[in-house]
Parts: structure tokens; sequence; C-alpha cells
């Protein structure tokens, strides 16, 4: 690994604003169980191991199973999911990977069997929110401690 800047000692409005939006999403009804799954899945797409290690960790102190955490990479092909985590993964694959899968229409119509509108909004912005920190957490070479 490559010695990179701590970006948050250097631009702290910058993670002040992240942190913001954590804060938000905090109350935002969403299932902290839910929210820990969207982080942990996005992470292992983005190859973020710091931000893996801290949702992975984060999901068992939530009471996540290991069973669901150790195949979460494959949840397609498990039943050890809902169907309303079902739609929120794929509504977050299809957000992480938007420049090749867009945003599919059945994979939106799909999270409006399962959640309210308000939630659609809430979903979008963790997933956006993860990402975000992904691109920190990759970009400035982070690692688990």
């Amino acid at each position: 690994m490559h010695d990179r800047i701590e970006w948050a000692k250097h631009a702290p409005e910058a993670y002040k604003a992240m942190a913001g939006l954590e804060k938000v999403l905090a109350s935002c009804g969403l299932e902290h169980s839910l929210l820990e799954l969207v982080r942990l899945r996005a992470s292992q797409i983005n190859g973020c191991a710091y931000c893996v290690n801290v949702h992975a960790n984060d999901a068992r102190k939530a009471g996540e199973s290991e069973a669901r955490l150790q195949t979460l990479s494959v949840w397609q092909d498990t039943r050890f999911f809902t169907p309303r985590e079902r739609a929120a993964l794929a509504w977050l694959e299809s957000l992480t990977h938007l420049p090749e899968r867009g945003a599919p229409q059945a994979e939106y119509e799909a999270l409006l069997a399962h959640f309210t509108p308000a939630e659609v909004v809430n979903l979008t912005l963790a997933i956006a929110s993860i990402n975000a920190w992904n691109r920190f957490g990759v970009g400035f070479a982070m690692v688990p401690a």
C-alpha cells in the first residue's frame, strides 16, 4: 500500500459533510440491518477494504448472521435475504454499476412493491453515500487497522 494523505484531516469540512449524510440516514426510518447490508455490498463491489471491514463488523454488532454476511456477494443465489432486501440489493447493484447497468425500470418498480416513496429516496441516499465513502477509502488507500 502506498501512503496517501489523511483526507479527513486535510479537509474537515468534506468529512463533516459526509458525516451529515450519515446522521440523516441514522434517523431515516430504514432498518439498520438493511443499511449495513447496503454499505457492505457496495464496499465489496467497489473494492474498499477499509469499508468492507467496518461494515462487516457493524453488521455483526447489529445482529447480522454469519451465513448472510458470508453469502452477501452472491445474494441472488441464496434464500437468506427477504424480498425487501433483494429489491434493495438489486437497486444498490444497479446504481453502483450505473455506467454499465443504468437504473432499470423493473428494479425501480420492484422497490415500490416493498418500500414507500420516502424509503426509496432514503435508500438511494444510502447508496450514494456509501459509494462516496468508498471513493474516499479507495482513493486514499485506506486499509483496516
